[in-house]
């Protein structure tokens, strides 16, 4: 009968058909069938599903910790399933079954999610649970500041867009990471912290430390944040600057030994100390410095012919 109702619908050109307080009394189902036929059919092994009843004529309110008041009118919700006729619970049984299971106070995700709160208050409602608070945050946008940021985007752009690499079935389906791409951890953080919140002064750069102590849900804004690349190149930048000779000829050995040059530790601080106001990405001490430890044998021919005068080459000769 379902799949009859929404043939009909799209025969005539209507709306989608939608189960809901107008529609389910038309269906076969647990409201409108004798018990014992309700029975029968179970024991006959018909497929049957659960669905969640939703209330007619009335307001959901949902009190959003980034959004404020929310509200939702209960007649414009289907009666969404919440078991499958296979037995496997839906995301949003699962998902409100697991929240209260593991005690969680605060849902915090994504503001697409935004449209399935009010499900989810019902559910909580219906098994008598006490509801977590929820904060549903703006979405990350494209470079493009052009709808939202997709793990598409990276591969188009060539660019990370997740904190480490994935390596899926095909190369389409694989993505550098941005620890991959010689990104500091700390950098991505404070990069990432900064889209959609902000801290209410002029202050960029943050340790972990003083992130925890600045941050509030309340400062976080309504309207998407663009995912500006070259400002996330900023933020590693400096945090390579700041960082200390040791810790990054701790973190650039590897990258010189895979060269296949094994230098001493005086000597891998002191090329550090020298690089570290001059790379972006930790790739950079290698591509940029690589003649601190061979021959050039590449030259950039326009930059001999335009400084390679005669008086230069007496200057050199001394």
């Amino acid at each position: 009968m379902l799949e009859a109702c929404r043939q009909e619908a799209q025969e005539k050109g209507e709306p989608a058909f939608k189960y809901d307080s107008r529609t389910r009394l038309k269906m076969s189902n647990s409201l409108t069938l004798a018990e014992a036929e309700v029975q029968a059919r179970i024991e006959r092994g018909d497929p049957w599903a659960i669905r969640l009843k939703v209330p007619s004529d009335e307001i959901i309110e949902v009190e959003d910790l980034v959004r404020g008041a929310v509200h939702f009118q209960s007649n414009e919700l289907d009666d969404k399933v919440i078991l499958k006729s296979d037995g496997m619970p839906t995301y949003h049984l699962a998902n409100i079954v697991d929240d209260h299971l593991m005690e969680i106070t605060h849902v915090i995700r994504g503001e697409e999610w935004l449209p399935s709160t009010a499900h989810h208050v019902l559910l909580y409602r219906a098994f008598g649970w006490e509801m977590p608070l929820f904060a549903h945050l703006p979405l990350i946008l494209k470079p493009s500041g052009q709808g939202k940021l997709s793990k598409r985007d990276g591969v188009q752009l060539g660019i990370p867009v997740f904190p480490l690499s994935w390596k899926g079935d095909t190369p389409e389906d694989s993505f550098t990471g941005f620890r991959e791409a010689g990104f500091l951890p700390s950098a991505v953080i404070n990069f990432l912290a900064l889209l959609g919140w902000n801290p209410g002064t002029d202050q960029e750069l943050f340790t972990l430390d003083e992130l925890v102590e600045a941050f509030s849900i309340e400062k976080i804004g309504k309207s998407g944040s663009r995912f500006d690349y070259d400002k996330a190149k900023w933020f590693n930048q400096q945090y390579l600057m700041a960082a200390s000779d040791e810790t990054l000829a701790g973190l650039v050995r590897p990258l010189i030994e895979a060269q296949g040059y094994y230098p001493q530790e005086s000597f891998l601080q002191a090329f550090c100390g020298m690089m570290k106001e001059r790379v972006v990405v930790l790739s950079d001490f290698w591509d940029t410095g690589r003649y601190f430890f061979e021959d050039l044998v590449v030259f950039d021919e326009k930059t001999i012919a335009k400084n390679g005068t005669q008086e230069t080459k007496r200057s050199l000769r001394g």
